[in-house]
């Protein structure tokens, strides 16, 4: 095992003036080589990537397929480890101090899963509440021949045999800022690359889930209900327990829509299946303080609080395990103080 492991940084880039400096800034000090894979820039990106040391930039004929784009960017990195970033994101720099001592010290690591905080908003700066943390296998042996699957949200396919860990170094990521998001027209073209495969939805469950993900931040919300469903569907029909980030969108898009008799007592099941997701018993709290069933609420609320915000296998809205679930306790208390009447109950 290396002491100093060398680190690739593999990047599908095109028309990212705006952010790819900073990108590269914070990986400067962890990166060893940083393998650019440009799609067809017209802009100053080519430009502004050659400033850095250790830039190999590769061009790439775009055939609408992202994993096809990050495996001919990985195929031409040396080093053991490969980092992978897009250009709207960048390292938490202190938080990644110490990265190449514990990597040194993972003998049988393949796969490392790193905290993604996907910040959401209007605009920038950031509001740093508004967030959400979802860990991602962004590091991984070259050695092992991983390679990404899928035309957009490509994920990177780990043998079950995979040694998986988990390191706190954290990576900020802006795409989903409306601004941002508006700018690169990002919602339109998934939609596109999503239908080109939406007769594989019963191969594939998470090209519904995603299209369902897309109208939702669209504010699309029939189309996201019906897509989700399918993907449970879809999901239940090749006998897998749907992911619980499936469940949590399922009950986003209800609370939404203001839709609180479908979503109880319907969301117990899916607690059920997912007891340790705090955010689907903040949405029962919220669900059940906005039936007025503040006793109720007051314990999903409580059962929050007791599980945390720290959990590495949920997408978590930052406060649910804390500081928003103790606000809503606060409001359920204040509703029995005032001897309200509680439609689970009399108080």
């Amino acid at each position: 095992m290396e002491n100093n492991p060398i680190i690739s940084l593999c990047m599908i880039v095109k028309d990212e003036e705006e952010r790819i400096e900073t990108c590269l800034k914070s990986a400067s000090s962890i990166a060893d080589e940083v393998i650019i894979v440009d799609t067809g820039s017209t802009d100053q990106t080519i430009k502004l990537c050659q400033q850095f040391e250790n830039v190999k930039i590769l061009h790439y004929d775009w055939d609408q397929h992202f994993a096809n784009a990050r495996n001919f960017g990985i195929d031409h990195a040396r080093g053991e480890w490969i980092l992978w970033l897009d250009a709207d994101e960048e390292l938490d720099v202190p938080s990644w101090e110490t990265v190449k001592e514990q990597l040194a010290q993972q003998e049988e690591a393949t796969v490392i899963q790193l905290p993604v905080f996907n910040y959401v908003g209007e605009r920038l700066p950031i509001q740093p509440e508004q967030v959400f943390i979802y860990y991602q296998p962004r590091l991984f042996r070259n050695s092992k021949g991983y390679q990404f699957l899928k035309r957009i949200h490509e994920t990177l396919k780990l043998p079950t045999d995979a040694n998986i860990t988990y390191l706190p170094s954290k990576i900020h990521h802006y795409g989903y800022i409306t601004e941002i998001e508006k700018k690169k027209k990002k919602e339109t073209r998934n939609i596109e690359l999503l239908q080109i495969d939406i007769d594989k939805m019963a191969e594939d469950p998470w090209v519904a889930y995603h299209l369902a993900s897309e109208y939702y931040r669209r504010q699309e919300y029939t189309q996201a209900f019906q897509y989700i469903n399918l993907s449970i569907y879809y999901f239940l029909q090749k006998l897998i327990k749907p992911p619980s980030i499936l469940y949590r969108l399922k009950y986003a898009i209800l609370i939404e829509t203001k839709s609180l008799d479908g979503a109880w007592p319907s969301i117990e099941k899916a607690i059920d299946l997912y007891p340790d997701y705090v955010d689907l018993h903040f949405f029962k709290g919220y669900i059940l303080f906005e039936k007025e069933r503040y006793k109720e609420a007051l314990e999903a609320f409580g059962r929050c609080l007791e599980l945390g915000d720290d959990h590495k296998e949920h997408l978590i809205w930052q406060g649910t395990g804390s500081y928003r679930a103790m606000e809503y306790k606060g409001k359920c208390l204040k509703k029995i103080d005032q001897g309200l009447y509680d439609k689970g109950g009399k108080i």
